[in-house]
C-alpha cells in the first residue's frame, strides 16, 4: 500500500468539491487503498485554513463539522513527528512541513497542487505529484 502525504490545498479542494481529483484521492484514503501520513503541523494547518472566513462561506461547514472532519482525518492517518526541520523550499518555507512529514513517515508520494512542491518532482526518493497525476499512476502499479 502506498504511503502519501497530502498538502492542505488538496484537503480544502476535497471538502469544497468531493467529486474532484483531490476528493478522489481522499476517498482512496477512506477506503484504505492508500495510507495517509500526517504530522501535527499539517493537521493544524488544515484546521486553520478550514476556519478562514472566506473559505467558510464556500464550504459552509459549522465549527463542529470542521472539528469532526479533523478528528476523522486524524483517526485514519499515521501521525508522525518529524525528527528534524528542513529548509529545502526557500520561497515558501511553510511548505517544508510536507517534506519533513514525508521523510519521517517514509512516504512514497507527496500529493500537492502547490508549485513550490511539485516543481521539485522528487525529494529523497519521494515522488511529488498533483492529484490527477497520482490518480493516473496508481492504477498502473497494480
Amino acid at each position: 500500500m502506498h504511503k502519501v502525504v497530502v498538502d492542505t490545498n488538496i484537503f480544502i479542494s476535497a471538502v469544497i468539491k468531493e467529486r474532484s481529483n483531490p476528493g478522489r484521492v481522499l476517498n482512496l484514503v477512506k477506503e484504505q487503498k492508500i495510507k495517509l501520513i500526517l504530522s501535527s503541523d499539517i493537521l493544524a494547518e488544515i484546521g486553520t485554513v478550514l476556519f478562514y472566513p472566506k473559505l467558510k462561506k464556500i464550504h459552509q461547514l459549522e465549527a463542529k463539522a470542521i472539528k469532526a472532519y479533523l478528528k476523522r482525518i486524524e483517526s485514519i492517518s499515521q501521525i508522525v513527528t518529524p525528527a528534524k526541520r528542513l529548509e529545502v523550499i526557500k520561497e515558501d518555507s511553510s511548505d517544508n512541513i510536507y517534506l519533513e512529514c514525508a521523510i519521517e513517515g517514509r512516504a512514497d508520494f507527496i500529493i500537492s497542487g502547490d508549485h513550490h512542491l511539485t516543481d521539485l518532482e522528487f525529494y529523497k526518493g519521494i515522488q511529488i505529484v498533483n492529484p490527477a497525476t497520482f490518480l493516473k499512476i496508481l492504477p498502473n502499479e497494480k
